[in-house]
């Protein structure tokens, strides 16, 4: 018996499970850990296994980008054209395209925002597809590890990619109506768009009994560029949400909500994202809503 199992066994006889021990089980059915250095890049930028998309724009691509990467530019491929989920035909063509299969390993990075590999994570974890991680740096933050980079494009064989959508990762705006006082609601906007004093929708404020966590405090903003917090300090960013309570993450469209989503399974909680997010909900007459800069 190996020891990770021995150890299992010791806590599932006792009757604890950890959330550690799953942590454990999910990173080797990823066959990685969910949030790589620069350093693990390099090790592993010629596996055979392993795909790298770009998560910036198409000009931003073309100017410079990780040797092999392919590129998504997240307002086309990641958002329709209204900022809500793309088809599932559309998601499959698009991973499809970019040469990602059941057994292909994924690396996804982006400017330094984390939210638009993020949400590629979180769209990829939704339709089944476990092996994929994110790059703890933005692109060309790479502290000194020679990562090799091109300016011309890569063009994958495409792939024939299967979903397996979970839906346990997703959710939608009745669901997270009735959630309302019932579940953790997670608001990962900026602090003045919690409070009502900014919108990107016609009404101002958020979902009752919402908590405001930015996905900014997962990173930090260094000089040569913004670099992923370490597990260890987001502890205690989250330390007081509870464990045992379903959470439900959500910001303007779905991609600040999936930077919070990758933190919080990495700690061992349990979260869906909230697809539509404010720009649906703050768009909706009929949908209750707080708003504390009219108190």
């Amino acid at each position: 018996m190996t020891p990770i199992l021995k150890q299992f066994f010791i806590f599932f006889i006792l009757g604890i499970v950890p959330s550690t021990l799953y942590a454990i089980s999910e990173n080797q059915e990823r066959g990685m850990p969910p949030i790589v250095s620069a350093s693990w890049l390099l090790g592993h930028i010629y596996d055979q296994d392993i795909v790298i998309i770009d998560l910036r724009t198409k000009e931003a691509f073309e100017q410079g980008h990780i040797k092999g990467a392919v590129n998504l530019p997240p307002a086309e491929t990641l958002f329709t054209a209204n900022k809500m989920l793309p088809s599932l035909e559309e998601l499959t063509k698009t991973f499809g395209n970019a040469g990602i299969s059941t057994n292909t390993r994924v690396i996804a990075y982006d400017e330094g925002k984390f939210i638009w590999a993020a949400r590629s994570y979180w769209i990829l974890e939704t339709l089944g597809h476990k092996k994929v991680a994110l790059l703890n740096v933005g692109y060309g933050n790479w502290e000194g590890v020679p990562i090799p980079t091109e300016t011309t494009s890569s063009h994958p064989l495409p792939k024939v990619f299967i979903p397996q959508v979970d839906n346990t990762k997703l959710q939608t705006k009745l669901g997270t109506l009735v959630s309302i006082g019932n579940k953790t609601i997670i608001d990962g906007r900026q602090r003045s768009h919690y409070l009502g004093l900014e919108s990107k929708a016609k009404h101002f404020g958020h979902i009752p009994t919402a908590q405001n966590y930015p996905c900014t405090q997962t990173y930090e903003v260094t000089q040569t560029g913004n670099k992923m917090r370490s597990l260890e300090e987001l502890r205690f960013v989250y330390d007081h949400l509870p464990q045992n309570k379903d959470i439900i993450l959500y910001c303007d469209g779905g991609a600040e909500s999936a930077l919070n989503y990758i933190v919080l399974q990495e700690l061992g909680f349990h979260a869906a994202v909230y697809a539509g997010s404010w720009f649906e909900w703050g768009n909706d007459d009929n949908v209750p809503i707080e708003n504390p800069s009219q108190k």
